[in-house]
């Protein structure tokens, strides 16, 4: 008899362990449950199941990546999707390569389902005592807000309290998503389905039906061209210009920005989203 591959078995275990987890939690009198785990599979959202894409690598590349996994999840019914900022292996806080990545990540993950940031950063720290537990194994370096300098810290901050202020629109769209299945985060043909060139930009997507996302994926970046689906208006946060729909704009983006638009008409406010 063939031997199924070691990763198949893993990939079971993980989706067995996330429904004993469930029914145990449930068994004790939870209602309300939710699991961080990195494997899913269809049905997972049943159970609770908060995924995030695993220990990834710390850089641009595998960035781009998440930006279009997420939209992938989205679309296989998955609608609560993470990711670790900054990426989990490697990383130093005092590189300003890395400090780069980490901003431009931290402003990408502040309109994702779930912000969190979290990394093994290097080089790792003096091991953990033993009387503390963890016996001897080492720790990461620092990887608080304000562990990658001034100029990041001050940056990190305001897309902290940007997300703080639109907490209600994303309370809204996870109720809607829970009563109707329609994904917070969701790629720009989700809603704009009969824009044929929607269906060719997956580097941006829509946070909820009001708030188009263009994350920053390149080092160095100081302009990115962003297509706006056609069907409506939509007004850029950094410049509060209005733009029609079924266009390419182009956008200024110093480490500070990320293009961030939002639909004309909508009952969200506008200027929650400006930076402060």
């Amino acid at each position: 008899m063939q031997r199924a591959p070691a990763c198949r078995w893993r990939i079971f275990i993980r989706s067995c362990t996330a429904r004993w987890s469930h029914d145990g939690l449930r068994a004790e009198g939870e209602t309300e449950i939710i699991n961080l785990e990195r494997c899913a599979w269809a049905g997972s959202q049943r159970i609770g199941t908060l995924v995030w894409s695993g220990d990834i690598v710390s850089d641009f590349k595998t960035m781009r990546r998440q930006v279009i996994a997420g939209q992938h999840m989205a679309m296989a019914g998955i609608p609560w999707w993470t990711t670790d900022i900054g990426g989990f292996v490697g990383g130093d806080p005092n590189d300003p390569a890395f400090r780069e990545l980490l901003v431009r990540w931290f402003q990408y993950g502040a309109f994702c389902p779930v912000f969190r940031l979290h990394g093994n950063r290097t080089p790792e720290g003096e091991p953990m005592s033993e009387e503390l537990g963890g016996g001897m194994a080492p720790s990461g370096a620092a990887n608080e807000v304000w562990s990658f300098g001034e100029e990041a810290y001050l940056i990190l901050v305001q897309y902290m309290q940007l997300r703080e202020r639109i907490r209600p629109y994303i309370k809204a769209q996870m109720e809607r998503c829970h009563k109707e299945g329609t994904p917070v985060m969701r790629p720009l043909f989700f809603d704009y389905h009969e824009d044929e060139e929607a269906w060719k930009h997956g580097d941006a997507y829509l946070f909820g039906p009001d708030i188009l996302v263009s994350p920053v994926t390149e080092a160095g970046c100081t302009s990115k061209a962003v297509y706006l689906p056609k069907g409506a208006d939509w007004r850029e946060v950094e410049t509060g210009k209005v733009y029609a729909g079924g266009q390419t704009v182009n956008c200024e983006t110093p480490l500070c920005v990320m293009p961030v638009f939002v639909r004309e008409g909508a009952e969200l406010d506008w200027t929650l989203l400006k930076r402060r």
